[in-house]
């Protein structure tokens, strides 16, 4: 335990193993960033390597343990879930330090990205008047409505820092409302080009639902010319963002609170038993 802290970076983890394989080769990215930092990773569900055994791993690298969600919103499993673990860690592990991240969130970097791709999918579309292309960023969905807000929030920043006059927000599953529906108003409200911007880190089952779903939406309304963009974990911002909360954390220095920090909801949800939903 020579190290000064050790990096715990959690995916969320894919029925589709590709979607595993990308975080673990995000993670190798990471490392050649980085050759001085330690960095394991663990996945939420549908892997080999999950929380306990992720925490008890980057328990034996060092004292103190940077606890890296590598997830854009907030919902049941960065409020709920990994704190739930990260307390029996503790638990298990009375020496060890563990310092729990924030996850991205909306930021100005993750706006950067996706005005980014907004740009490749109106290029692959020979860079049609913005005023008669809808836009559609499309999440995945929660029941937790600030993790849906946070959605709502990039594609109002994306309104304002673009000449798109209709930008929407659909969800993949859990709320809504769907793709489908999206596409259908704003075909009523005069769009000829449609650009689908996924906001996902990497690719997975949902990622594999949404070009089905577009294959279908293009033979539906083929009077529409509709484009895709892609999803975007491997982005620059992704790394920098991860970078900052690492050094913030090492460096003691105070971060943002978690919208569960201090939640009197989350007291009584554990209370009644109340696990996480997405």
């Amino acid at each position: 335990m020579s190290m000064e802290f050790s990096i715990l970076l959690i995916g969320h983890g894919s029925r589709a193993e590709q979607g595993n394989i990308e975080i673990e080769t995000f993670a190798k990215q990471w490392r050649a960033q980085h050759p001085d930092w330690h960095i394991d990773v663990c996945f939420i569900e549908f892997a080999d390597v999950l929380l306990d055994a992720g925490f008890d791993l980057a328990a034996k690298k060092s004292k103190k343990v940077i606890v890296v969600p590598l997830i854009l919103n907030a919902a049941g499993h960065v409020k709920m879930e990994i704190p739930e673990h990260l307390a029996q860690a503790r638990k298990r592990h009375p020496d060890i330090e563990f310092k729990y991240a924030t996850h991205l969130g909306a930021s100005e970097g993750i706006l950067s990205i996706i005005k980014r791709n907004l740009h490749k999918t109106m290029a692959a579309i020979d860079m049609p008047d913005p005023k008669t292309t809808g836009v559609i960023v499309l999440g995945r969905g929660s029941s937790d409505k600030i993790a849906n807000g946070e959605v709502a929030k990039m594609a109002r920043w994306l309104w304002e820092e673009t000449q798109h006059e209709l930008i929407d927000i659909a969800f993949t599953g859990i709320t809504f409302p769907r793709l489908e529906s999206a596409v259908q108003r704003q075909i009523k409200l005069g769009m000829t080009q449609i650009c689908i911007l996924p906001y996902y880190l990497f690719t997975g089952t949902l990622i594999e639902r949404i070009a089905r779903q577009f294959e279908n939406l293009q033979r539906q309304y083929p009077q529409v010319n509709f484009s895709l963009g892609n999803y975007f974990g491997f982005e620059a911002e992704i790394y920098t963002a991860l970078d900052e909360r690492v050094l913030s954390l090492v460096g003691d220095k105070q971060q943002h609170m978690m919208e569960c920090d201090g939640c009197h909801y989350r007291q009584i949800a554990q209370e009644h038993g109340h696990g996480h939903q997405h």
